[in-house]
């Protein structure tokens, strides 16, 4: 086992607490971490079968999150991750095309991983009682269930027909379509096989595939 903390004293604390032999604690920020690092370094026989379980800083989630599953494409390192967070933070992980949670993170997460919701936690479950409701979800990593040629620009196409989510999709892929590709909005999603009129929540993750794909176009892309 490997803890990471950041706060000294309680990093200190634990580390008092628990046998050198089975825990290693790491005093620092997670989000400064080398994951594959650590768990090469964790004490005991080597393990291709990490799991990760973190109480993790509600502030810090979006970045937190980006960081697993970028580390999960690169080294899948894990087979799951389960994580107490803020419940709107949960409900956007765990969000479906249509809903108004569905967005960016939930497209994010669910490219790298199935995700459950665990259980919801009020704030009476906690000494003090904080002023935010939490929950736990876990993620169980697989490959993507589509391809991705190009994750890069396939996160950055999401983020930016998200900015205009309200819009068509004709009209909330134009600046991204302009910055990278050749084509016309229009004649990008006639290669996708999207009608124009969609919005952007609509859009299953096989659709933002799709797209990402047409908008790549037959060439390598400078991502």
């Amino acid at each position: 086992m490997v803890a990471v903390e950041i706060d000294r004293a309680l990093a200190a604390a634990l580390a008092e607490s628990m046998s050198a032999d089975d825990v290693q604690v790491v005093t620092g920020d997670i989000l400064a971490q080398d994951f594959p690092g650590l768990i090469a370094a964790a004490p005991g026989p080597p393990t291709t079968n990490a799991r990760l379980v973190g109480n993790i800083p509600y502030n810090l989630s979006a970045p937190i999150l980006r960081a697993l599953v970028d580390t999960q494409r690169q080294a899948g390192c894990f087979i799951d991750a389960t994580l107490m967070l803020q419940r709107e933070v949960a409900d956007r992980i765990v969000g479906r095309p249509g809903s108004r949670d569905y967005g960016p993170l939930a497209i994010l997460v669910q490219v790298a991983a199935d995700v459950e919701r665990v259980l919801a936690l009020p704030p009476g479950a906690f000494r003090p009682p904080p002023k935010v409701r939490s929950a736990v979800v876990r993620l169980t990593f697989r490959p993507s269930p589509v391809p991705i040629r190009h994750p890069a620009l396939f996160d950055r196409l999401v983020r930016s027909l998200f900015t205009q989510r309200r819009k068509t999709v004709l009209n909330a892929v134009g600046p991204i379509t302009r910055a990278v590709s050749q084509l016309p909005p229009r004649a990008l999603l006639e290669r996708a096989g999207l009608a124009p009129d969609r919005r952007p929540a609509t859009l299953e993750l096989a659709e933002l595939a799709r797209l990402s794909e047409a908008l790549a176009g037959p060439e390598p892309v400078l991502e």
